[in-house]
């Protein structure tokens, strides 16, 4: 073979190589893109993504629409290139997304959790926007703690010591004055068709450690608030994860409780993480989120207010930005659209 044969079969064998590395051997690195969206006031299939159970629901339409970003993992090299390229998609160490320390069923499950919680503190946060009465749960019993096998999980609290539980801050006011060894009285309510039940609980000593250590009985149950509604919310998503939806179901929830189209009839999008006081938290991913929305139409963007510098150098052409800090702020921005009044921007 003379040399110019070597070279060429050498060229084309080394061509087959890199075509063979960067089609098949994974880099380690993960897309983030624009993901899925879902109308919270619309249907997956034929089942509305919220609905009540024991309620009718008040007029409502146009789009309340929540935003995810998507998540390419086992990428090859020539298709991180593919995707880094087209300039939708931006690429990011793997282990970003899924810490080396954990399994990807561990951070799968974490996301699960986050995204079941959002369901839960959006209930909460509409239904005291709404000024639905309140309710003591409770939420959990220390094992082997004072109060264990005489009160559960989601039993509602009715006095303790002697005193109304209307609010979690009741409750713990109820034993300030108390000492391990005492024995208080506690009511509680298992469920609507029973009535109260009254037990006495030996209080333990606290189990903080320190010099600071209260000193004040120990119960062993952490009370929670809840909104006393007649009817069961259900929120009928899955295959989504985290946090960032629950601004998103708040509104839903608002605007199917309240007469009228909360967004005036137009698709409106947008991102928050809320805590069932009804506060908005920054989430990750926003330029990918409003691109998504851009793409199904969206008008307006809902903004947490602690994403707006970024949201505003990214925000697609057309979009209007509305910044947003609480559900009660978000509420009054879409009647100001409405009206035709400002609303604050990023």
């Amino acid at each position: 073979m003379t040399r110019r044969t070597w070279t060429l079969s050498l060229s084309v064998l080394l061509v087959l190589v890199l075509g063979l590395v960067g089609g098949f051997v994974r880099v380690p690195y993960v897309a983030l893109g624009p993901g899925p969206t879902y109308d919270t006031l619309g249907k997956i299939g034929d089942t509305p993504v919220v609905q009540f159970e024991g309620r009718d629901t008040a007029d409502f339409g146009g789009h309340l629409t929540m935003t995810t970003v998507g998540v390419t993992d086992g990428v090859t090299l020539f298709g991180a290139l593919g995707l880094w390229a087209g300039g939708r998609f931006a690429l990011v160490p793997r282990e970003e997304i899924f810490p080396p320390e954990k399994t990807k069923q561990e951070v799968d499950a974490e996301n699960t959790k986050a995204f079941e919680d959002s369901q839960n503190s959006a209930e909460v946060a509409a239904l005291r926007y709404l000024k639905y009465p309140n309710k003591v749960l409770v939420g959990s019993v220390v094992t082997n703690g004072p109060a264990d096998k005489v009160v559960q999980p989601g039993d509602k609290l009715v006095e303790v010591n002697g005193q109304p539980a209307t609010t979690s801050d009741q409750v713990r006011a109820a034993l300030q004055d108390t000492r391990p060894g005492e024995q208080v009285t506690v009511r509680f309510q298992r469920n609507e068709q029973s009535g109260p039940t009254s037990a006495q609980v030996t209080l333990g000593e606290r189990p903080e450690k320190g010099p600071d250590r209260p000193t004040y009985g120990f119960l062993g149950i952490t009370p929670i608030d809840r909104p006393s509604a007649d009817f069961h919310i259900k929120i009928s998503l899955k295959e989504v994860g985290g946090p960032s939806a629950g601004l998103m179901f708040a509104l839903a929830i608002v605007d199917k409780l309240t007469p009228g189209k909360l967004n005036g009839g137009i698709s409106v999008a947008g991102t928050g993480e809320i805590s069932q006081e009804g506060k908005v938290g920054a989430i990750g991913g926003i330029p990918f989120k409003m691109r998504a929305a851009k793409d199904q139409g969206a008008e307006v963007f809902l903004v947490p207010a602690d994403n707006c510098v970024e949201a505003r150098q990214r925000a697609p052409e057309g979009l209007r930005l509305v910044r947003v800090e609480t559900l009660a702020g978000a509420v009054e921005s879409l009647q100001a659209l409405q009206e035709g009044k400002p609303t604050p921007g990023c």
